[in-house]
C-alpha cells in the first residue's frame, strides 16, 4: 500500500488546522456541565469532523464503551463522513455497529490501536466494505486506566496513515477520552448528588413520622415503607427484641400481599438471618441467598414466598442496647448494593430514636405516676430501675447528703460496691440532684457501665444518656422534696392538731384542777379537824395518828403531782433558749441515786434553740429518770450534743440493759408499760410525754438500740434563726 507524501507547507497548515480544532474540542470539554451529554455529544462531532480534515478522504465514527458491562452504547454514536463519501443503504448491514469478533473488540482487548493493513486477519466492516474502505485505523479511548470509548477511520484510498496523520489522530483520541470520561465523572456527581438529595429528603420525612406518629407501631410501618421505596425491596420487616432478651418479636411488616410473617416469634439463638445479625450486631448484605452459608440459614417470611436476596441491619441504640434488627428481602439476585446498605442504615438509626423516645415517655410516665402514689424511697428504687433500663448500665445508684455534707447511697439497682460515691470511675456517668434555685444539690444520680469485656469501652459522655439521666434526676428531686413537703406538712398538720388537742385539754384541765383542789383540799383541813377534835384518842392510838398523817400526805402530794403534770397540757410559750441550761434544771430537781453518774459535755457551745424551757427541762428530767430507773441507780448517763444547718442534735446515752428493736415504736405509747421490780410502770409513761412534748416543741426524738448494750435518745430541735 502506497504512502501519501505531504509538502511542508500542506503540513504546516494542516498543524495549525489541528490546532484550532483542538483549541475548540477543549472549550468545548471545558463547557461540558452536569447532567448534560449534549456537550460532551458536540465534543465528539468535533473530533470526528476534525479527523476527516487531517485524514483526508476517510469517514470517522466514535462510539462510547462502558467498561463495566462490555457493551457498546449505540445511542453514543456521532460519525463524519468526506466530501463524495456518504454511505449508501446497504440491505445486509443497517449500521456499522461493531461486531463481536471485530476490529472494535480486537482494540478494547489490546488496549493499543490496531491498523488493516498490519494484520491480514482484519476484513473491514461490511458497512463500509460495500462503499469502498482500503484501510481502517481504530484507536482505543482510554484514561485513568478504564477504556471509554473506540475511535473508528475508514481511509477510502488505497495508502497508509502518515506519521503525521497518526500523532494528530492521537491527540484527538486523547481528547475524545477526556470528554467521555469528564461528561461521565460530571454526570455521576449529577446522580450522587441527586440521590443524596433523595436520601435527605427520605430521612427529613423520617424525621418528620417520628415527631408526627404518636404510636410506635405506626412510626416503624412508615420508616419500612420508607425503605421499601428506597431500596425497590419487596418485603421488609421489623422485629424487636423481647424483654426476655431471648426473642425477635414481628412489630411491623410491609410489602406486596403480605400481611404478616410464618413467624411472628424468632429466637434470638435460633437458625436465621435476622438472628444472626441480631447476635453479631453488624449489616449483612446477601446478593444470592441460595449459596452458603445463608442457604443453611435462611428462613422465608412465608412459605409462599421465593426471596433470592436479602439486607438486614441490627438496631443498636447509642448506650449499646439490641433493640432488633430491620429486614429487607427482594425476589431478584443482587438486588441491593452498599448504598442501600447505608440508606437501611440511616434509616434504622431513626427507628432506634422512635423506640428510645417511647421507652423514655414511658417510664417518665410511669414515674409520674409514682410520684403521686408512692412514698420517696419505693419512687427512688423505681428511678434506678428505670435508668439501668434505660441506659442498658449495670448498676444505677442514687446518693443523697446527709446533715454532715457526706453523699449516702439510699437506693440501688445491681451492685454497687460502695456505699460512699466515687467520683473517679471512667465507665461511670453522674448527675447532680439540682433543685433548680441555684442551692446545693440534693445528691447525685449515677449509672455504672458494664465491662465489655476487652472491647473499647463504652463512652459516659453520650448526649443521650446524659439527657436521660437528667431527666429522671429531675424526678429524683421531685420525689426527695415531695417526701420533704409532704413530711413538713404531715408535722405542720400534726402540731396543729396537738396543739387544739392540748388547748382543749388545758380548759378541761383547768377545770379538772379547780374541782380537785375543791374535793382533794378539803381532805387536809378535815384532817386537821380530826385531830384538834380527837387529840386524847389520837394520843393513845398510834395507829389511827400515822394513818391519818399518812392521808394528809398523800393528799398533798396527789395536789403537786396533778398540778405539775396538768400545768404541760397548757399551751407552750415558745422562746430562744440554750440546751444547757434546760439540762442543769433538769439535773437539779431530781434527787439522783449516789451510784449514778450524768456526764454532760459540749452543750455550753451549742446554739440556741427555739423551745419552752420548762417542757424541756421536763423531757430531760423523764429521761434521766427512766435511765436511772432501769439501770436500778448504777450506771453511767452521758448527754452529748452536736449542731446541724438547721437543726441541733442532743443525745442521752446510758449504758443498761438497752430496748429491744420491736419496741422501739411502742414504748412511746401511753398505754405502754414495761414493769419491772422497782418502779412498774414508769418508762411508758414518762416516755409518751416525751414524745408528745417533743411534738409539741416542733422537734422530734428517737430511740437506738440493740437490746443489749444501753439505748441512745436523740432529740432534735430547730435552731433558733439568730442564735447568740
Amino acid at each position: 500500500m502506497e504512502t501519501n507524501p505531504i509538502s511542508p507547507e500542506i503540513n504546516e497548515t494542516k498543524l495549525l488546522e489541528v490546532l484550532a480544532s483542538l483549541n475548540q474540542i477543549s472549550d468545548a470539554i471545558n463547557h461540558i456541565g452536569p447532567g448534560d451529554m449534549n456537550n460532551s455529544g458536540i465534543s465528539l462531532q468535533l473530533i470526528v469532523e476534525s479527523a476527516i480534515r487531517v485524514v483526508p478522504g476517510s469517514s470517522a465514527v466514535i462510539y462510547i464503551y462502558d467498561q463495566s458491562t462490555g457493551r457498546f452504547e449505540a445511542e453514543s454514536r456521532v460519525s463524519a463522513h468526506a466530501e463524495g463519501h456518504a454511505l449508501p443503504a446497504n440491505p445486509v448491514y443497517t449500521d456499522d455497529a461493531p461486531r463481536p469478533n471485530g476490529i472494535g473488540v480486537r482494540t478494547i482487548q489490546r488496549r493499543r490501536r490496531t491498523l488493516s493493513y498490519e494484520e491480514h486477519d482484519i476484513e473491514a466492516h461490511p458497512y463500509y466494505a460495500a462503499s469502498g474502505v482500503n484501510a481502517v485505523g481504530c484507536f482505543p479511548l482510554i484514561v485513568a486506566e478504564q477504556t471509554v470509548g473506540i475511535l473508528y477511520i475508514y481511509l477510502y484510498e488505497k495508502r497508509e496513515f502518515t506519521k503525521i496523520e497518526q500523532l494528530m489522530l492521537d491527540n484527538f483520541v486523547n481528547q475524545a477520552a477526556m470528554a467521555i470520561y469528564h461528561a461521565r465523572r460530571l454526570m455521576g456527581v449529577h446522580r450522587d448528588l441527586a440521590r443524596k438529595e433523595d436520601e435527605l429528603s427520605r430521612l427529613h420525612r423520617a424525621g418528620l413520622i417520628i415527631s408526627s406518629r404518636l404510636r410506635l407501631k405506626e412510626t416503624l410501618e412508615s420508616i419500612l415503607q420508607l425503605a421499601l421505596e428506597v431500596t425497590n425491596a419487596r418485603y421488609g420487616i421489623f422485629r424487636l427484641l423481647d424483654k426476655s432478651g431471648e426473642f425477635l418479636i414481628t412489630s411491623a411488616v410491609g410489602g406486596s400481599h403480605m400481611d404478616k410473617p410464618l413467624i411472628d416469634k424468632m429466637p434470638l439463638n435460633g437458625n436465621s438471618v435476622m438472628a444472626h445479625v441480631a447476635r453479631t450486631r453488624q449489616p449483612v448484605l446477601i446478593p444470592d441467598l441460595r449459596v452458603e452459608p445463608w442457604l443453611q440459614i435462611y428462613y422465608p417470611l412465608d412459605s409462599g414466598l421465593k426471596m433470592l436476596s436479602e439486607l438486614a441491619v441490627p438496631l443498636v441504640n447509642s448506650s449499646g442496647r439490641l433493640e432488633g434488627v430491620l429486614n429487607l428481602e427482594s425476589p431478584h439476585v443482587g438486588a441491593f448494593s452498599e448504598d442501600d446498605s447505608h440508606m437501611l442504615q440511616s434509616l434504622s438509626a431513626y427507628a432506634i430514636t422512635a423506640i428510645q423516645e417511647v421507652r423514655l415517655l414511658d417510664a417518665l410516665q410511669g414515674a409520674a405516676q409514682l410520684l403521686i402514689s408512692q412514698p420517696s424511697s419505693k419512687v427512688l428504687d423505681q428511678l434506678c430501675v428505670m435508668a439501668s433500663d434505660l441506659l442498658n448500665s449495670s448498676a444505677s445508684a442514687i446518693w443523697l447528703d446527709d446533715e454532715q455534707g457526706q453523699l449516702q447511697l439510699v437506693s440501688s439497682n445491681g451492685e454497687i460496691q460502695n456505699k460512699v460515691l466515687k467520683m473517679n470511675l471512667p465507665n461511670m456517668l453522674t448527675l447532680p440532684l439540682m433543685t433548680g434555685d441555684n442551692a446545693k444539690a440534693l445528691g447525685m444520680f449515677g449509672v455504672v457501665y458494664p465491662d465489655m469485656g476487652g472491647r473499647e469501652a463504652r463512652s459516659a459522655n453520650s448526649e443521650w444518656d446524659k439527657k436521660v439521666l437528667a431527666c429522671l434526676a429531675n424526678y429524683a428531686v421531685l420525689a426527695v422534696q415531695n417526701e420533704s413537703h409532704q413530711q413538713a406538712l404531715r408535722t405542720s398538720q400534726e402540731q396543729h392538731w396537738t396543739a387544739e388537742t392540748f388547748a382543749a385539754v388545758g380548759d378541761i384541765s383547768a377545770n379538772l384542777l379547780h374541782n380537785m383542789n375543791n374535793k382533794v383540799g378539803i381532805i387536809p383541813v378535815r384532817v386537821q379537824g380530826i385531830q384538834d377534835k380527837y387529840r386524847q384518842v389520837l394520843e393513845n392510838d398510834s395507829y389511827l395518828t400515822k394513818s391519818l398523817n399518812e392521808i394528809e400526805r398523800s393528799a398533798m402530794e396527789a395536789m403537786q403531782i396533778v398540778q405539775e403534770n396538768l400545768s404541760h397540757l397548757r399551751p407552750i410559750r415558745m422562746e430562744k433558749i440554750r440546751i444547757a441550761v434546760c439540762v442543769s434544771d433538769a439535773i437539779r430537781s431530781l434527787q439522783i441515786s449516789p451510784t449514778l453518774f450524768v456526764d454532760v459535755d459540749g452543750l455550753d457551745a451549742l446554739p440556741m434553740v427555739v423551745a419552752g424551757g420548762p417542757s424541756l427541762a421536763f423531757v430531760f428530767k423523764n429521761l434521766i429518770e427512766n435511765a436511772d430507773a432501769v439501770m436500778n441507780g448504777n450506771g453511767v448517763i452521758n448527754i452529748r450534743g452536736q449542731a446541724g444547718d438547721k437543726w441541733v442534735e442532743i443525745s442521752v446515752i446510758d449504758n443498761g440493759p438497752g430496748i429491744p428493736p420491736g419496741l422501739h415504736n411502742q414504748i412511746f405509747e401511753l398505754n405502754f408499760s414495761a414493769r419491772t421490780g422497782a418502779q412498774p410502770g414508769k418508762l411508758g409513761f414518762g416516755l409518751w410525754w416525751v414524745k408528745t412534748l417533743m411534738t409539741r416543741l416542733g422537734g422530734s426524738v428517737m430511740v437506738e438500740s440493740d437490746g443489749q448494750h444501753g439505748a441512745t435518745f436523740i432529740l432534735r430541735l430547730p435552731r433558733a434563726e439568730n442564735s447568740s
